[in-house]
Parts: structure tokens; C-alpha cells; sequence
């Protein structure tokens, strides 16, 4: 990455106060970028407000449903590069509310691509993330990107949907989209301790036994925040090259591990291997084996990984142990 490319830039984030985000602002205020970062509730607790980096970014109140705003937003800060990240992010949630799920996952999106078409002087790339979900079950594995999306469940679907917008937008209008899809996000700052990597992290220093919603063999690629972070400025930088713009890149690390081996993994990286997991095996509407060929990031982008999945739980717990002593 350039150390100047993002000196004084007009960045627009949704999604900001999420794991993701957070770490992304963070980086671009280090980058001394300029980020604009929408926020629809404010999380107390997220590292976007703990940190302070909301004293170092415009904030703008509201959601993604609400056309208006985002076009008075990427018009008047005058916006030159988009990382939409915003999104019901939750797999459980999407099952339980669908219409909320499609609101703000596709809605949102088409919302967010419009109000960029009507500034076309100004915005020059956006980066839209959809997920590895959105491929659906494949009897073959590891997913390229040539891959057909067979999404079948909700949170899926909703991602699914973005995906093929971004891509219509490119393709209708010239919009200069790219789009990401990840593996399973893992970091400091992910409060949804519904989710594994936080959940079993809190469990095991507090010394109780972690839950496994689903039967402990669902196969995943679990990717660190800060990896994935150096992979989305990687790619944005590259925008609007021709080999990249209205192009789908994987990112992860391509080292699929069950749900049972990473639980295992961080109760011997808190030293709680005494701790036995509790398999509820209640998880339903979940695809049970998926994980990511990143081949052509490494190729077009030269990008890869820069830590090993040890190496980022070990920061992640760290975070995590500093954050709930803190706040008990």
C-alpha cells in the first residue's frame, strides 16, 4: 500500500462501528485519510466509540434504508472511495427477521450504489462486501470466484442479492465496483459473542464451559480483522484498473478448520484445556462446509495473509482480556 494514497481522502464507511469497520477506520485515521462513517446505533462498547476514532471521523446518524441521506452524504463530503460493510451481519438474526435482513443487506445496497451513480464527478471506487455465504452449498470445494451463487437461506440470500447489484451497477452504469468475499472475521472489538470466536474467547477467561450451536464438524475459513483490512485497502488502492474493476475477489486464509478444532484452539491458547465444549448441535439453515480459493488475489493483487491464524487469536484474546477486565 501507498504511504500517501490516502493522505486527506474522502472515505465513506458504513458499517463503521462493526468489527470490520472499526478496524478499518482505525487504519484509514492512521493513514490520515478523511473517513465519513455512517452509524446507525451507537454502540457504547464498539471500538469505533471506545477508541476515540469517531473524534477523528465525520459521523453521520442513520441507516441504509434512507436513500436521501446517503446521497446528501456522498454528495456533500464529496466522497472519492466507498467501503460498504454495512449489514445485518448475523446468520442467526437473518433466520429469525428475514424482511429487516433484506432491508438492510439489499436495500441498503442498491440504495448506497444509487446515491453513488448520481455523483459520478466525485466517487471514483467502491468496495462492496458481500461473503462467502453467498455461493451457497458446492459439492466441490475450495469456492473460486467462478463459482455460481446457489444461496438458499436468508442471511445468505441477502448477501447473494449485493453481490449481483454491485456487479449490475458495474456493468449497467460503469460504476467502478469491486466486490470481496470473505471468510468467517475474527478479531478485537467483535461484541456479537453469539458468534464462535468471541463467544468461546469469553467463556474460556471466564472459565466456563463454551457452546457449540451446531454439531461441532461444520468446516469454515476463519479470517483475522487485520488481515482483512490490509486485503480491502489492497484492493481499493488497485480500483479502477481494468483487471479489478467489476471483479470478485476471495480473501481468507485458506486453512479450513471445523468448529470443534477452533474452539479447541483457543482454549489451549488461554490455557483452559481442562474446559469441555458443550455441543448443543441446535444449529439449523447453515451451510456445513466452506471455505476459499484466494488464488486470484494473489495473483492480480499480490496479496496474501500476513499472519498466521495462531498469531491473530493470540491478539484477539488479548484484546478480549483486556476489554472484560475493563469493563467488569
Amino acid at each position: 500500500m501507498s504511504n500517501d494514497f490516502w493522505l486527506d481522502r474522502p472515505v465513506f464507511v458504513t458499517g463503521a462501528t462493526g468489527l470490520l469497520g472499526s478496524a478499518l477506520v482505525r487504519r484509514l485515521v492512521e493513514l490520515h485519510a478523511m473517513p465519513v462513517c455512517l452509524m446507525r446505533d451507537w454502540v457504547g462498547h464498539s471500538r469505533f466509540v471506545e477508541d476515540d476514532f469517531h473524534r477523528h471521523s465525520v459521523v453521520v446518524r442513520g441507516a441504509l434504508e434512507d436513500f436521501e441521506l446517503l446521497l446528501r452524504t456522498v454528495n456533500e463530503y464529496e466522497i472519492d472511495t466507498v467501503f460498504h460493510l454495512g449489514a445485518q451481519t448475523i446468520v442467526g438474526t437473518a433466520a429469525r427477521s428475514p424482511l429487516s435482513t433484506f432491508e438492510s443487506n439489499v436495500r441498503g445496497t442498491w440504495n448506497l450504489l444509487e446515491a453513488c451513480r448520481l455523483c459520478p464527478s466525485t466517487v471514483s471506487r467502491i468496495v462492496v462486501a458481500s461473503s462467502d455465504k453467498a455461493y451457497g452449498e458446492h459439492d466441490t470445494l475450495p469456492y473460486t470466484e467462478q463459482f455460481p451463487l446457489h444461496a438458499r437461506y436468508p442471511y445468505d440470500v441477502s448477501k447473494a442479492c449485493a453481490d449481483m447489484i454491485g456487479i449490475s451497477y458495474f456493468h449497467s452504469f460503469g460504476l467502478p465496483v469491486a466486490i470481496t468475499r470473505c471468510g468467517n472475521l475474527f478479531g478485537g472489538g467483535d461484541l456479537n459473542f453469539n458468534r464462535l470466536v468471541p463467544g468461546t474467547i469469553r467463556s474460556a477467561l471466564r472459565g466456563e464451559a463454551p457452546l457449540i450451536r451446531s454439531d461441532g464438524t461444520y468446516l469454515r475459513d476463519y479470517f483475522y480483522v487485520e488481515d482483512a483490512v490490509d486485503a480491502y485497502l489492497h484492493l481499493a488502492e488497485a480500483l479502477p484498473r481494468e483487471d479489478v474493476v467489476g471483479e470478485v475477489f476471495n480473501f481468507g486464509n485458506e486453512t479450513p478448520i471445523s468448529v470443534l478444532e477452533m474452539v479447541e484452539m483457543i482454549l489451549e491458547l488461554t490455557g483452559q484445556t481442562a474446559l469441555t465444549p458443550t455441543v448443543l448441535g441446535e444449529a439449523c439453515r447453515e451451510i456445513s462446509k466452506q471455505f476459499l480459493d484466494c488464488e486470484k488475489a494473489r495473483t492480480i493483487l499480490n496479496w496474501r495473509p500476513r499472519r498466521t491464524m495462531p498469531e491473530g487469536l493470540a491478539a484477539t484474546i488479548a484484546w478480549y482480556r483486556k476489554h472484560l477486565e475493563s469493563s467488569s
